[in-house]
């Protein structure tokens, strides 16, 4: 069995990143002509967003009260 971790580059793991963010977020009801935008504004705002939740939440939750947060303050973002 190969070990994985050393077969895998950081630019490889930050591709994969990168689309998985994509998927999520188009999962999520975010235009594909405002895709691009939506990843930048999700980065931007993680940290405050994170810091602002209660410590209980964590792991996936976390991820979707970014989401949450991106649906309530840039409804620009998403589409029917």
């Amino acid at each position: 069995m190969k070990d994985y971790e050393k077969e895998v580059s950081l630019e490889e793991l930050s591709y994969e990143l990168d689309v998985m963010l994509e998927a999520m977020l188009l999962n999520a009801g975010v235009k594909r002509n405002k895709l691009e935008e939506a990843c930048e504004l999700y980065v931007e705002n993680i940290d405050d967003v994170l810091q602002s939740l209660d410590k209980s939440v964590d792991g996936v939750d976390e991820i979707l009260a970014v989401v949450e947060y991106l649906r309530k303050n840039h409804t620009e973002l998403f589409g029917k």
